[in-house]
């Protein structure tokens, strides 16, 4: 990296080293699971929404949101810095509060829902996964604050 002749790093290498911070150590794990699950809930609400749009329209829109808002997460977790962290915290407490609000909704009005979407059940269907990843990802970014 840059050095200034004191030693210290130069602004450039302060803020390349700050952007790179959230996909280090296990904030990696993160980011291959945001990849996972932003190429899983695409895929599946591409197919859903283009062969049975009419079985169930809400749950397959609601599968393409989460699609977007993994992705958006995946990327801010990549892009680093401040800023991506910011954003990615702001998606990750979106992300959230979706699982817990779809997956109570659709364990109290069955009939909203006659096909699962992602956060369906808080992510039963994908492990429970889609419940403890905004968690992790919340927890990480506060700590990446820090660092």
């Amino acid at each position: 990296m840059p050095e200034t002749s004191a030693g210290s790093r130069t602004p450039e290498a302060a803020a390349d080293g700050a952007r790179r911070s959230l996909g280090t150590g296990p904030g990696r794990l993160l980011v291959a699971l945001y990849g996972v699950f932003t190429v899983a809930a695409a895929s599946r609400a591409a197919y859903q929404l283009i062969a049975q749009f009419d079985r169930a329209p809400l749950a397959y829109i609601l599968s393409a949101v989460s699609a977007v808002v993994y992705a958006f997460i995946l990327f801010s977790l990549v892009r680093g810095g401040e800023g991506a962290r910011r954003a990615a915290l702001v998606c990750c407490a979106l992300e959230l509060a979706g699982v817990l609000g779809v997956g109570t909704w659709t364990l109290v009005d069955r009939s909203a829902f006659p096909d699962a979407t992602v956060w369906s059940d808080y992510g039963m269907g994908y492990l429970f996964i889609p419940v403890f990843l905004p968690v992790t990802g919340l927890l990480w970014l506060r700590r990446a604050r820090r660092a």
